[in-house]
């Protein structure tokens, strides 16, 4: 039972990390802050690095961080071995002239962001957070409680929603409320009050005419929950993705590279395509790997070298066989909760699994001792993507598609179970330390 134990622990830790992570912004606060306990220095874009064998460093830019542990006996063509994730998951966010009122209640403009399950954002106590930008560029993290609510029409009102299902207009239907209509409601306001100091943490509120951008999401306020007759559930807002962000920063934390430079990458804007500087289709992971090489002495014959021997796993939550809808899965393939991590495969490389990726993640495994299961999607449904094709495309890395299954995807609260998350982190750590999986390849 040791295994259940560190399991379950490893779970209230993930349930730590989602908690302080209410917006991307905040999910690399808390990587940011986890690193730095744990001896890892950050270098800043704009400054000369020094980089030499043996440091362990983090960089971020905008809702995205990357970490490195460069071995000490590291040369310009030692290969890279990366764990990538994403820092965000499906929202609504904060619209301009966000403060609005009808019916006599006040009321909050925002848009979907990203492919969410709208109806799980009804009647759900939400928050906002994210950032705020003041003029001259300062940077305030905001955070509220429990600041708004969709409520959903009473069904006296709309009798055949169980007959024919929920419709929902998402400029009509659902703009928050967030009180009773006053002339003193203003949300930039609200905000401005309650900014924080972007690495403390510490209340550093601002004059809310100094506000000249910001980037805000909801966030569910529900706690994340161990739940099910024995416990064996987690229940939790965002995992997809910070499952991963947190899984790969544990690892990274853990990990004593000897034959590459182990390095984790958690990338923004992955459930809106990415298309971004702080994105997987932008420059930032490419710009860091290059200046690290660079750093180590390293010319661009060398950089190309290392970077053909080197592996990248992206990881990102799957789909978990539906008990209830199991004939939307692929019938031999139907990776549950509970089974490990997840393999995923796709014909047209939606996924960016192939033949040698597969070997490198079951040497991964197997040197953890964990128990991995494929996914591919039935072929009447296709599935989504990940940062992996994406960084696979721009950076020529050999690249392999994982994750842990989940149900409810892009719900509000999705659900996992408690030893997958920690079955992942084994298998992230081996992956960034052990030297026999790139024999593997």
């Amino acid at each position: 039972m040791p295994r259940l134990a560190d399991a379950r622990e490893f779970v209230d830790d993930l349930a730590a990390f989602v908690t302080a992570s209410p917006s991307s912004y905040h999910a690399v606060r808390e990587s940011a802050r986890r690193l730095r306990e744990a001896g890892f220095s950050e270098l800043r874009e704009e400054d000369d690095w020094q980089v030499e064998p043996g440091a362990r460093v983090f960089v971020v830019r905008d809702g995205s961080i990357i970490a490195a542990a460069v071995p000490t006996g590291a040369d310009p063509t030692t290969p890279l071995t990366i764990f990538g994730a994403h820092t965000d998951s499906p929202s609504l966010k904060l619209k301009p002239k966000p403060s609005t009122s009808a019916a006599g209640f006040s009321q909050v403009g925002v848009e979907v962001y990203g492919g969410a399950l709208l109806n799980s954002f009804l009647d759900r106590d939400l928050a906002l957070a994210g950032r705020i930008v003041l003029a001259g560029g300062t940077v305030r993290l905001v955070r509220t409680g429990a600041y708004l609510r969709v409520p959903q029409l009473a069904i006296h009102l709309d009798r055949q929603v169980n007959s024919e299902g929920l419709k929902l207009d998402p400029q009509r239907h659902l703009q928050p409320i967030t009180g009773l209509a006053t002339d003193e409601h203003d949300v930039l306001a609200d905000l401005a009050a309650l900014a924080e100091d972007p690495v403390t943490g510490e209340a550093a509120p601002v004059d809310p005419a100094d506000i000249a951008g910001y980037d805000i999401v909801t966030a569910d306020t529900q706690a994340p929950a161990v739940i099910g007759a024995r416990e064996e559930l987690f229940a939790s807002g965002r995992l997809d993705n910070l499952l991963s962000t947190h899984a790969g920063v544990r690892a990274m934390i853990d990990a004593e590279p000897a034959d590459h430079i182990a390095v984790f990458v958690s990338n923004d804007h992955e459930e809106v395509g990415s298309a971004t500087r702080s994105g997987a289709a932008g420059p930032f992971l490419e710009d860091v790997l290059v200046r690290l090489h660079l750093a180590l002495g390293g010319d661009e014959a060398s950089r190309r070298r290392a970077f053909a021997d080197s592996l990248l796993v992206s990881s990102d939550v799957g789909h978990s066989v539906h008990p209830n809808y199991a004939e939307r899965h692929d019938p031999a393939n139907l990776p549950v909760a509970g089974g490990g991590p997840i393999l995923k495969l796709n014909a047209n490389q939606r996924y960016a699994t192939d033949g040698r990726g597969a070997a490198a993640w079951a040497a991964a495994c197997a040197s953890a001792g964990v128990t991995s299961q494929e996914f591919v999607s039935n072929n009447a449904m296709p599935c989504g993507s990940t940062i992996g094709p994406i960084t696979a495309t721009r950076l020529g890395f050999l690249t392999v598609d994982v994750g842990v299954p989940i149900l409810s995807m892009h719900s509000l609260r999705e659900m996992t179970a408690v030893t997958d998350p920690h079955d992942l982190f084994l298998a992230a750590k081996s992956l960034l330390t052990e030297t026999a999986i790139r024999s593997a390849r």
